[in-house]
């Protein structure tokens, strides 16, 4: 039976024999399960591909292009950077 040992920052590593009966991969969410019995259980929270198809869609929206999104952070890179020089140069 595989165990593990808590770190006194509240932190366990998971076997790698669980890890790999699990499935599990780095940044994968884990939910505890309080059973009535006094028992945890541990179960993968993944949400099946299906439930995730049109999450980011919003109705009467168009679709935003790869080209919009990367002026998009053009901008938002460009106002940062010329908010940090203001800075500087008023410290100065």
């Amino acid at each position: 039976m595989p165990t593990a040992t808590l770190t006194s920052k509240g932190q366990i590593t998971i076997p790698s024999l669980v890890r790999k009966r699990l499935k599990l991969k780095a940044g994968d969410r884990l939910d505890f399960i309080f059973e009535p019995d006094g028992c945890i259980s541990l179960a993968v929270k993944r949400a099946p591909f299906e439930e995730l198809r049109g999450i980011l869609r919003r109705p009467g929206k168009r679709a935003t292009t790869v080209q919009a999104m990367d002026r998009g952070i053009e901008e938002a890179v460009r106002a940062r950077w010329s908010a940090r020089s203001v800075l500087r140069s008023n410290q100065r």
